[in-house]
């Protein structure tokens, strides 16, 4: 597989998906990410947005239309190559957006060394790595902890250290702050920011925009034909309140929301949620 800084993370060209029973999930999408980009997948609920994802990363697979990573396609029949999954799944790792759907291991600690235990690397470096991911994430003290006794906001630091430990250079995070504290928010924007540097990939989906505000330097806004409504830059789409609407993304209410100005807010899935 070719270095990342040399190739397309991800060339996707009208890319179809149906759900059991023939119901559409996607529709012609079309794009590509570029390294270092910080991709924001945003649409009302249903666009899409998290089965996109779910191709991205190779748990499902596409009806029609095309899906290349790295510079190769991305199927069930290339998967099947051992040496080229095992070289993918080092380089990109996805967190789903509930995360007991990922998390399986006895223990905290268990959970994030067993990516690494599966690289053929050394003990000594499974446990650096172990212990680096712990530290990234501020769960050190959760370390022997049953992950199924944790609140949600842990559950989701816990998936999100299992992944880093692999240290992959591209991660795919399914709606990262819910369930997450103001303040653990806080904490995840900043780490983002600083692991997106370095020609690192970030894509993530979210109906938040404070979020995208942050951290996003691209846009892909799926509308509710399941296809891309708009790609562009954040600034294109957060200062347009009428289009806004016209996604789903705010319910219409005059209101100032941080430095910009809508007639709107209040986002569908918008949630200051906390840690229970």
């Amino acid at each position: 597989m070719n270095e990342l800084n040399n190739v397309n993370i991800f060339e996707v060209k009208n890319l179809d998906y149906d759900y059991p029973g023939n119901i559409p999930a996607l529709k012609q999408v079309s794009f590509t990410v570029k390294p270092g980009e910080v991709v924001a997948l945003v649409g009302a609920n249903g666009s899409g947005k998290s089965t996109l994802l779910k191709l991205m990363d190779g748990l499902i697979f596409r009806k029609a239309g095309e899906l290349r990573t790295f510079g190769k396609p991305l199927s069930e029949e290339v998967l099947k190559d051992k040496v080229f999954t095992g070289e993918f799944r080092r380089k990109v790792g996805m967190v789903f957006q509930d995360p007991d759907v990922q998390l399986f291991s006895p223990t905290v600690w268990d959970e994030v060394t067993f990516g690494p235990l599966q690289l053929g690397i050394s003990k000594e470096e499974v446990t650096a790595r172990g212990q680096a991911a712990l530290e990234l994430m501020g769960i050190v003290h959760l370390r022997q902890r049953p992950p199924y006794l944790l609140s949600g906001g842990e559950k989701k630091k816990v998936s999100l250290a299992s992944v880093l430990s692999l240290q992959p250079q591209v991660l795919l995070l399914d709606e990262p702050t819910t369930g997450l504290d103001p303040s653990s928010q806080g904490h995840l924007i900043d780490f983002l920011l600083q692991w997106a540097k370095d020609d690192k990939c970030l894509i993530f989906s979210t109906q938040d925009l404070d979020i995208v505000e942050e951290i996003a330097t691209r846009v892909i806004v799926m509308g509710k034909e399941h296809n891309v409504m708009a790609d562009g830059q954040p600034e294109d789409f957060l200062f347009n309140p009428d289009f806004l609407v016209k996604t789903n993304l705010v319910h219409e209410h005059s209101h100032r929301h941080k430095q910009l100005v809508h007639s709107h807010q209040h986002l569908h899935e918008h949630h200051h949620e906390t840690e229970s």
